[in-house]
């Protein structure tokens, strides 16, 4: 055994000198010199790094730093999580390396202390870095952040750190070792932090690094700042007390001016990896890694945004929404742990039942490889071991699948499924959540994995929408077992105790985890679900050649519409009910749910009867606020804008009504919703849509998980889907439009949408009389086609739309912070022979401007419910239309108010 390996199996053998510096320990051990043991022992160099050629093209977020608000930095292996004063915690999935890290300067003659963290002035947000720059009369200091998935095994983020002093000044670097596994794998007292030496003479000498000792021989990390010096090192012999954990670096401008000095860290996680030779070794390689490992990152991310989705309208707020939205779900994706596999499954019926067998998963070189999925989102965990919800979950995956699909990532998608599919419980049940460490423990302890019912449902459908999308039929053949066994548990009669023909929340919870009174016997959002992954599985039984099974699907669908519409139609409330209880009677809550009844239907279109109620309801103010759609509308009883799942606004249950209004045909309203999802990209996690709002005011809660998944994803799914109205059928090599552009575009471009393996533009130009849509590429083969009967086809691989003679421009008012619900709203919209009618909804006592457009010559429009300050009419055959206004007046009183405004012409 080397000289090395004799000092670690020292230390964790024997409790008093584990807790002694490595430095210390050497001097008590080492009686003889030895040249030979001493170059072994000692840590390599560490080197400050010269510039970087810093990517400057491409989306760029800059903002004034606003301390509260957090930021993440998201990679496969790796991530940083802080809030905008810079202090920040780090991971190398899926362990905690440290937290509260925090910078202190001391200018050389200036003699105050300097707190950097309450100088920090801006923050800018890359597809590739994340910059906070920290401004003193005295210095700037800027640190660069970024997460490369091709950083060497063991290590993860990578924190640089940019010095600009007028004088030299001392830094100081604190924070709090935690060496924990993500939860919930069990952790086991704290850290023993020790300073690595590059001089046994001198145990505080520059140039080492800390190692970070856990109980157990199979976790260690190891951290360092080039040029840095340790803090206080207490001897044992001290009485126990908690002393800061310190890097100082000293920063000679003219040394030192142009330098980068890297916060390197590695992490250990078995007895080969965690040894001091094997960290050190790793934190060297990271070192001199870090330029090309820069390079390399953005490199990656330059072509992800070429190859991806993307759009270019007049509203560059909604094209940069769109474009970060990507960027934010690609973050997302995370490597699992290689070498493990998750343990047997028992089900909850008492069966055998295990998931994918270990034969089944990837393999490589004899060992289970890692795989790539989605986690569902990241926030700061401070003293615990929870990065908001940065684990895989099942039915957040499959919702942003849609998204995925939509911006063509098809590798993604597919990787997703396959991750799902491997953990498919044996009975056909489709997973909800897996920690990042569910694989090195007895996971099956714990509730989570099967806890919810939608997963199932929403694999099938999220498995259509990939194949219909990508046309890869070679998954559906691959997987067609998992796909039937999914389908299969999903239509077990035992999973329908009240024997309406619909799957039911015997299974586990369908959306709420909790409600008041008793959980949910059957929600509609279950239901719903259950309807149209019916539909689903008969149109990939019918891929798969099984005309007898299709036909079992599809009436299956049909059955559960027609019970739908029987058991949950509520004539008071117009809408429909919550849920059914078992014993006939519904909970008639009005919530948000019903808008999953147009989110993938069969024929685009919703099957409730009577869907005109819960349309208005969907943007009305009762469940609608200016920054999202409540779950529960605000003059229900047990409404609580504060509550998880009583009241509380949720990006995805507004991009589920966006998506419903635009198929409906109600694109003032979806542009209304789509809009406060756009919005909040820039209102708390840059880049990112936050998981969860008040109700009552705009801001997002304290526990909102600010980089979340689903919420990102409902900005693209209901603009690709809604407000242009894409479908895509590779296997017919069909794209289907029904745009509902707002009337003041002249034009707009899809870049790079995909069908198959092919990828087009599609351009969109708006004059008078029409809506003009054109491939352009290589579209041989290629069908385009509208869903209106009066779509006619133009040469050159075009459709022309015919616009309406008047057309209304939507308005959105983006709200600030802490404001309530304020703005004008139109609730409906209803085109007939020269008439528009609109129902608007807007604050008692106020009034509001409706802008609309006229586009036909030789017409005045004149209007009822609402005063033109003469009748609108064409200024000239040739001449671009105007916009032009009706003012609404609203009655006094309290609240808001409704008015029917009629344009006729």
């Amino acid at each position: 055994m080397s000289y090395t390996g004799r000092f670690e199996s020292h230390l964790k053998e024997n409790p008093m000198h584990r807790r002694l510096s490595a430095s210390i320990a050497l001097a008590s051990l080492w009686i003889a010199p030895c040249t030979a043991l001493l170059a072994q022992a000692l840590p390599p160099a560490f080197n400050s790094i010269a510039p970087i050629g810093f990517e400057t093209a491409g989306p760029l977020l800059r903002a004034p730093t606003d301390t509260p608000k957090p930021f993440t930095v998201a990679g496969e292996h790796g991530v940083v999580l802080g809030q905008q004063d810079g202090i920040f915690e780090s991971w190398i999935l899926p362990v905690k390396i440290l937290s509260h890290f925090t910078i202190e300067a001391d200018i050389e003659g200036y003699g105050v202390p300097i707190d950097v963290n309450a100088q920090s002035a801006a923050i800018e947000v890359r597809p590739d870095r994340t910059v906070i720059t920290y401004s003193h009369p005295g210095f700037t200091v800027r640190q660069i952040m970024f997460s490369a998935n091709d950083a060497p095994p063991g290590t993860g983020p990578i924190v640089l750190f940019a010095f600009d002093c007028l004088h030299p000044t001392d830094f100081t670097f604190r924070f709090t070792p935690e060496l924990k596994w993500m939860w919930p794998e069990r952790n086991e007292g704290s850290p023993s932090p020790e300073w690595v030496s590059p001089n046994p003479h001198n145990p505080t000498a520059a140039g080492g690094y800390y190692l970070l000792h856990a109980d157990y021989p199979n976790l260690a990390a190891a951290l360092t700042i080039p040029g840095a010096t340790p803090g206080i090192l207490a001897p044992y012999q001290e009485r126990p007390q908690v002393h800061p954990v310190e890097l100082r670096l000293h920063i000679d401008p003219a040394r030192d001016q142009a330098r980068l000095f890297p916060l390197l860290m590695a992490a250990g996680i078995s007895p080969a990896t965690a040894t001091n030779a094997a960290l050190a070794a790793t934190l060297a390689q990271l070192n001199t890694a870090v330029p090309s490992l820069y390079q390399s990152h953005a490199e990656s991310w330059k072509n992800l945004l070429a190859r991806s989705t993307s759009i270019e309208t007049p509203d560059q707020n909604l094209n940069e929404a769109f474009q970060w939205a990507v960027l934010s779900i690609e973050q997302l994706k995370t490597k699992t742990i290689a070498g493990q596999s998750s343990p047997p499954i028992d089900t909850n019926e008492g069966t055998k039942g295990l998931q994918a067998p270990e034969s089944e998963l990837p393999k490589s070189e004899g060992a289970l490889a890692p795989e790539t999925a989605l986690v569902a989102g990241y926030f700061t965990s401070a003293d615990s071991a929870r990065p908001g919800f940065g684990w895989f979950f099942g039915r957040d995956a499959l919702y942003t699948l849609y998204a995925v699909n939509g911006y063509g990532d098809f590798a993604l998608a597919k990787s997703e499924l396959e991750f799902l599919i491997h953990r498919q419980r044996v009975d056909g049940k489709i997973m909800h959540e897996y920690s990042q460490t569910a694989a090195a423990i007895d996971w099956q302890d714990f509730p989570y994995m099967y806890a919810a019912a939608d997963s199932t449902p929403l694999f099938l459908l999220a498995v259509a929408d990939y194949v219909r999308s990508s046309g890869d039929f070679a998954f559906l053949t691959n997987h067609r077992e998992a796909i039937e066994k999914a389908w299969a548990f999903e239509t077990n009669p035992a999973h329908d105790t009240d024997h309406d023909g619909i799957y039911d929340n015997s299974q586990g919870t369908g959306w709420v985890e909790s409600w008041p009174g008793g959980m949910p016997h059957q929600e509609i959002y279950l239901a719903l679900l259950d309807q149209q992954a019916s539909s689903a599985m008969a149109n990939l039984e019918r891929q798969l050649r099984d005309p007898s099974q299709a036909e079992t699907a599809e009436r299956r669908a049909e059955k559960i519409a027609a019970t739908i519409n029987s058991e949950y139609a509520d004539a008071a409330k117009g809408c429909y009910a919550f849920s059914h209880n078992a014993d006939g009677s519904n909970d008639r809550t009005t919530t948000v749910y019903p808008a999953l009844a147009w989110w993938d239907p069969a024929d685009g279109k919703s099957i409730l009867a009577n869907p005109d109620p819960c349309l208005q309801h969907f943007v009305a103010s009762a469940l609608n606020t200016d920054w999202g759609l409540r779950d529960v509308a605000n003059n229900e009883p047990l409404y609580d804008g504060l509550s998880y799942h009583q009241g509380s606004v949720w990006p995805l249950f507004t991009g589920w009504a966006a998506l419903a209004e635009y198929r409906a045909n109600q694109a003032l309203a979806g542009y209304q919703l789509l809009m406060e999802n756009a919005n909040l990209t820039r209102a708390q996690d840059l880049g990112a849509d936050t998981e969860l709002l008040s109700g009552d005011f705009f801001v997002p809660f304290g526990r909102s998980t600010s980089h979340q998944l689903w919420s990102s994803a409902m900005v693209i799914t209901p603009t690709l889907r809604g407000l242009f109205g894409i479908t895509i059928d590779a296997a017919t090599k069909t794209i289907t439009v029904d745009p509902h552009l707002p009337p003041s575009w002249d034009h707009a471009i899809l870049r790079n949408l995909h069908i198959a393996e092919r990828t087009f533009d599609l351009t969109f130009v708006q004059t008078n009389g029409e809506t003009l849509v054109q491939l352009k590429g290589d579209s041989s083969g290629i069908t385009l086609r509208g869903t209106r009967a009066s779509v006619k086809p133009r040469a050159g691989s075009g459709i022309s739309i015919p616009r309406q003679a008047v057309e209304v421009e939507p308005v959105f008012h983006a709200p600030l912070p802490g404001d309530r619900t304020q703005a004008t709203r139109i609730l409906n919209e209803k085109d007939g022979d020269r008439t528009l009618t609109l129902t608007v909804e807007g604050r008692a006592g106020t009034e509001a401007q409706i802008p609309f457009f006229v586009y036909s010559t030789g017409i005045t429009v004149h209007a009822e419910g609402a005063d033109l300050s003469e009748p609108a009419a064409r200024r000239g055959s040739d001449a671009t239309p105007i916009p032009q206004n009706a003012t609404v007046h609203f009655s006094p009183g309290i609240g808001f108010q409704t008015q029917t405004v009629t344009l006729t012409w």
